[in-house]
């Protein structure tokens, strides 16, 4: 009787706590649309006291001790949602897959004798944001760790279902269930990477360790190197953002009132402090700016969370969304990041297959202003992998991981390994790169380019052509390269082979390389032109392609990288040039007359040199890719004839500065490229070896030509050029409500370049009748355009301005061109 008593006294005692915690419901809330996760969203259940707040990650857990009838969730920008509670269940997973409302829906209101209390807000929050920017600290250091996912979404069952994806069904049997209308996906790749970061402010140095990656779908350290920190930054403090190249005002710029609206939502008493939630939208429709959530903290007026989203009808193309959530802790009177998640999908539109690419990133181990020693951070920035930073083990990565993966990611893992064994992978990883690089892959040997097979001119008639390149599979270190080409009018072969080396990859890149060559060339045409046998340019040209010159050569040349940003190259180059066609060398005699010569000779030693301060690139082989810099890049190129070695015949010197930049004034007004240029020739020498202006005779557009001028125009031993592209982001189609829907943008050029040819030069050998100095003035001409016609394309309409050619009507043109702009 007395253990009877005992026991029911201790289950009295106990009630109170076994019901406290009687029954658990937990889920994730997320967008319907496009299946993130929502973080800091309400979940309340009716009728009761019951709730909680979704974490980063969207998932809530709610604890208590009476069930209400439904539970509701319920977010700025998205459609209320309520779903039924079973009460039979003492455990239970509700999700929540909110709907956007068609743009922020807030309700009016009206503030008398006084301003906007958001505003006051956001001013205090610029205000101090030298005390909260992290880039105003003397030195910080951090460890990271970012995992990085690519799908391929939006697969439609009839394609799921086609007798090409077969061989992967299985992909489609493994969709995470939280998401029960997503519709499967077929991951890319996933990445995991952890690194230590490290930065000082006077004078501003960057560097980045790269401890540990592991990479899924890809074997490419440079990977590793892009998924850093240092490449991917979105820093809320500064007043511009710069996403995909495009120029964003921040929420907390100094000029942010003119390119926001701001209203106060709520304000919550948290660790001593009040905490303001201020919803923002772009002032003006289609203007690139962002829409979202921050919460501000009162007293040190520093941002404790973020959520951002570039708006729907932003004229932005391929990306249907691009989210920005940041979480912040106050650490040593500084408010500091601890998560930061980049969510991007990029589709021409969504309807179609797209990539959906999902970036998470956390930080621990925060040290603040304690700088290293100079020589620590080394000159520029630099971005290092370890030594076997790719092959850590498991357990490493166990242990040092900052979230566990979860049961989808594990899949992940497990599926794109199996995927990348399978024939249909290779094969279409292949086609990709075919109409990306123009080379088809056989074996260790490329095919290409396929634009260079078949073309045509005046001079070779139908011309074919066959060559290739060794791939990395061939050699890591070394590259063969070369072609065979054959014209069925001339009847005569063409031919290049050279080949390249690595001496070392790190710490500085050496490379070297020797090129043999004999194949006909166009002498005046810009650099970025299509080359003479390229079929697009046979297919466009404006006049039939009769003055080639034959160019016979060896080269050979060293490279060094410097650091990153600095580019030196010696080369040591000797060329025959040879006339075809219409066109003939005729040399001055003693006596005044002229003589046909068959040839030119010359031997030339040159450097050039490339500077791009805090310049970055994407891949490790000879064919690496720059992401570009913030800053001006300079060029200087110097050549020194060499005369009598190799039957050279002229004694000249050449020098020639360059110098190109993009000038970001304001987001609202687009942004301006400019490209400067100055040289001069000393010595003696013919008009082949001058400067010939660049000219463009297809209807291509060529952004580095005078589009204009025609070939073998004009030249110059002494000269400066420039050119200055502006592009309005459609600053004023954007204000017309039938032409908005289109995105066009607008785009503006003028070109200009001003030379003298010395009477010494002009008596070496005939000019031709269509080539000529620019003694007289300045060669100048304009246009005006529309790019982003289709995502892809522009057409410009031209106008020559001097030099002007009898027929107005010839000094009019339409160029159109081809390019792939977000």
């Amino acid at each position: 009787m007395v253990r009877k008593s005992a026991l029911i006294i201790l289950l009295m005692g106990l009630s109170p706590i076994l019901s406290h915690a009687q029954f658990v419901i937990r889920g994730k809330v997320f967008s319907v649309d496009n299946k993130e996760a929502l973080p800091f969203v309400p979940v309340a259940m009716k009728g009761t006291p019951y709730g909680a707040q979704t974490d980063f990650d969207g998932n809530y857990v709610i604890k208590c001790s009476k069930l209400g009838d439904s539970i509701v969730a319920q977010y700025v920008g998205y459609k209320r949602m309520s779903r039924a509670v079973n009460k039979q269940l003492s455990e239970q997973v509700i999700n929540f897959p909110l709907k956007e409302l068609g743009g922020i829906s807030l309700d009016e209101v009206v503030v008398k004798a006084g301003e906007n209390p958001a505003h006051r807000i956001i001013r205090n929050c610029v205000k101090n944001k030298d005390k909260n920017n992290k880039a105003k600290l003397e030195a910080y250091e951090y460890e990271a760790y970012n995992k990085l996912e690519f799908d391929l979404n939006r697969i439609p069952k009839e394609m799921r279902t086609n007798k090409m994806f077969k061989p992967i069904a299985f992909v489609f049997e493994n969709v995470d269930s939280t998401y029960s209308n997503e519709k499967p996906s077929l991951p890319f790749f996933i990445i995991e990477n952890l690194s230590q970061f490290y930065y000082r402010k006077d004078p501003t140095r960057k560097k980045e360790v790269v401890i540990a990656s592991k990479v899924t779908g890809l074997e490419n350290a440079s990977v590793s190197q892009v998924l850093g920190d240092m490449y991917q930054n979105v820093n809320i403090y500064d007043n511009n953002i710069l996403v995909f190249n495009k120029q964003l005002p921040s929420p907390l710029s100094e000029n942010a009132l003119f390119y926001y609206k701001f209203y106060l939502q709520d304000s919550a008493f948290e660790n001593n402090q009040y905490i303001y939630h201020i919803t923002f939208k772009p002032k003006r429709v289609q203007e690139l700016s962002f829409s979202g959530n921050i919460w501000i903290a009162d007293t040190t007026w520093g941002v404790k969370r973020l959520e951002m989203t570039i708006p729907k009808d932003a004229n932005l193309n391929f990306i249907n969304t691009a989210n920005v959530v940041q979480e912040f802790s106050y650490s040593d009177s500084t408010w500091f990041m601890s998560k930061d998640r980049l969510v991007l999908d990029f589709s021409p539109n969504k309807k179609v297959p797209g990539f959906y690419g999902r970036k998470t990133t956390s930080y621990k181990k925060i040290i603040l202003n304690q700088p290293k020693a100079d020589k620590f951070y080394e000159f520029a920035d630099r971005i290092v992998v370890d030594e076997g930073a790719l092959n850590k083990s498991d357990e490493f990565w166990n242990e040092n991981r900052h979230d566990s993966l979860t049961v989808r990611e594990k899949k992940i893992f497990k599926m794109i390994d199996t995927i990348q064994t399978l024939p249909i992978y290779r094969t279409w990883v292949d086609v990709f790169y075919l109409l990306i690089a123009g080379y088809a892959k056989v074996n260790n040997f490329e095919i290409g380019p396929y634009y260079n097979l078949v073309s045509y001119n005046k001079v070779e008639g139908l011309r074919l052509r066959f060559g290739g390149r060794t791939t990395e599979k061939f050699s890591k270190w070394y590259e063969l390269n070369g072609y065979v080409a054959y014209g069925l009018l001339d009847e005569k072969w063409k031919y290049s082979l050279g080949f390249k080396s690595f001496i070392t990859k790190t710490p500085h890149r050496q490379i070297v390389g020797m090129t043999f060559r004999s194949d006909n060339e166009i002498l005046g045409q810009s650099t970025n032109g299509f080359s003479q046998d390229n079929i697009f340019a046979s297919l466009f040209r404006t006049n039939p392609l009769t003055n080639l010159t034959r160019v016979s050569g060896t080269e050979a040349w060293y490279q060094r990288e410097w650091f990153q940003g600095l580019l030196t190259k010696g080369i040591l180059v000797g060329r025959t040039l040879m006339p075809l066609g219409t066109q003939r060398y005729l040399e001055f005699q003693d006596d005044g007359s002229v003589k046909p010569i068959q040839s030119i000779y010359t031997t030339e030693f040159r450097v050039n040199v490339r500077f791009a301060w805090k310049e970055k690139y994407v891949g490790e082989g000879f064919s690496r890719v720059s992401i570009g810099t913030r800053y001006p890049i300079l060029q200087l190129n110097y050549a020194k004839s060499l005369q009598n070695a190799f039957k050279a015949q002229y004694d000249y010197q050449k020098l020639v500065l360059n110098v190109n930049d993009r000038i970001r004034i304001t987001p609202i007004l687009g942004y301006t490229d400019y490209t400067i240029e100055f040289g001069k020739i000393w010595g003696i020498l013919p008009y082949p070896l001058m400067e010939l202006h660049g000219g463009n005779e297809t209807y291509i557009y060529d952004y580095m030509a005078f589009n204009m001028m025609h070939y073998y125009e004009f030249t110059s031993d002494k000269w400066v050029s420039a050119a200055v592209f502006h592009h309005f982001e459609g600053l004023f189609l954007n204000k017309l409500p039938l032409l908005r829907k289109l995105k066009w943008r607008e785009v503006a050029t003028v070109k200009g370049v001003w030379g003298t040819v010395k009477k010494e030069n002009m008596q070496v050998l005939l000019f031709p009748r269509t080539l000529s100095s620019l003694n007289r003035g300045p060669y100048v001409e304009a246009s005006l355009g529309i790019e982003n016609i289709f995502k892809v394309f522009r057409i410009d309409a031209f106008w020559r301005l001097s030099y002007q050619f009898p027929r107005s009507a010839d000094n009019f043109g339409i160029k159109v061109g081809f390019q792939f702009m977000l």
